[in-house]
């Protein structure tokens, strides 16, 4: 794991080459990763100083706040907003008018409710997410589930959704490359259902290298570049 230790720009630098490292002795081009910095607690001015070192892609899990940044940060060229967070279906509309990419489709409510874009909007990205706990209450499809909804919103995605691939968390106390290993099989599956839907959203500070070991294409890394989170009292 990289320590959050350092300047902004010294942390940044640190996690680039680290996942360099990473995806070269798992056989892989650095180019193959996409690098979402998290940037959720933080304010705008630490997305701006992030956009000015060369990051296009950030993560927010809360609406509101994603809203806000978006809108206080528009001026910046070339940002892609990734929305990471639960999301409720009553504020599918409202994530659809800033964000890139959702990464938490998980139910059949939420597909229908994103893929119906308003005139001139454009085609959403979108990841199923995975439950790979045996939690229901946890964010996530189940694993078996994961093909049938991954159908569903290639059906939808005429009008509105292109699904990218799956995203998950690693369980707490599980060894994260065998929950990523998991993953990557359940990848597998809805890939046969939508071929094109290779891709795979998984690793954050703490796990990205066993990520990028099992095929990860996008990181969400918080910490280990933004440093601690701002006290929310």
């Amino acid at each position: 794991m990289v320590e959050p230790e350092g300047t902004l720009a010294d942390r940044l630098a640190a996690m680039r080459a680290g996942i360099a490292d990473a995806a070269r002795a798992s056989g892989r081009e650095p180019e193959e990763l996409t690098l979402i910095a998290v940037t959720k607690f933080h304010p705008a001015s630490l997305v701006r100083a992030l956009h000015a070192l060369g990051v296009r892609d950030f993560g927010e899990n809360r609406h509101q706040e994603a809203r806000e940044k978006a809108a206080e940060l528009a001026d910046l060229d070339g940002v892609h907003w990734h929305f990471v967070g639960q999301l409720q279906s009553k504020k599918a509309r409202q994530v659809r008018e800033y964000a890139s990419v959702v990464h938490s489709i998980d139910r059949e409510a939420l597909v229908t409710a994103l893929a119906r874009p308003a005139d001139g909007e454009a085609t959403l990205d979108a990841f199923l997410q995975v439950n790979l706990t045996d939690d229901p209450a946890r964010g996530g499809a189940r694993p078996d589930d994961a093909p049938r909804l991954a159908e569903l919103i290639a059906t939808e995605a005429a009008t509105g959704l292109r699904l990218r691939g799956v995203m998950a968390v690693a369980p707490l106390g599980e060894e994260p490359r065998r929950a990523f290993a998991r993953l990557k099989a359940i990848s597998e599956q809805v890939a046969i259902v939508v071929p094109t839907a290779t891709e795979i959203s998984a690793g954050m500070s703490h796990d990205f290298r066993e990520a990028i070991a099992e095929g990860a294409t996008h990181l969400r890394i918080g910490t280990a570049i933004t440093g601690p989170r701002p006290s929310q009292e």
